[in-house]
């Protein structure tokens, strides 16, 4: 069942992805980012979730952000630390009249670190 959000963008948090230091360390880096960011996200109309693995565990700690009818974007190399840049990332993407999450003016994390972006359902040339 579909969470309908202010926003309607959802974040996707890896809450499985360890750390390479220790990849035995408790609790996870993912689980840390994704508790993290919902306690941020708290009132802000983004809907944060933590997932058990977005498959991306060569580029690390992973978060996907998925507008309501936009593009969705794959980000890794993430940090425990990135929560914010992660909901700031979210705000542009719901503010975007076209779906797409404006380049410029993303946080660093979010333009080093992503790994794709997928076109919504809909998808036609014209929204490209």
């Amino acid at each position: 069942m579909e969470v309908n959000t202010a926003s309607g963008v959802v974040v996707f948090v890896c809450r499985s992805c360890r750390d390479d230091t220790d990849p035995n360390a408790e609790p996870r880096p993912g689980t840390i980012l994704a508790e993290a960011a919902i306690a941020k996200a708290r009132d802000s109309g983004i809907d944060v979730r933590s997932v058990n693995c977005l498959a991306n565990c060569k580029r690390g700690l992973s978060a996907v952000l998925r507008g309501a009818d936009g593009w969705s974007y794959v980000f890794g190399g993430l940090t425990p630390n990135d929560a914010e840049d992660l909901l700031t990332g979210a705000q542009m993407l719901a503010a975007s009249a076209d779906g797409l999450m404006p380049w410029r003016c993303r946080p660093d994390t979010l333009k080093r670190g992503m790994v794709a972006r997928i076109p919504p359902f809909d998808f036609t040339e014209e929204r490209s």
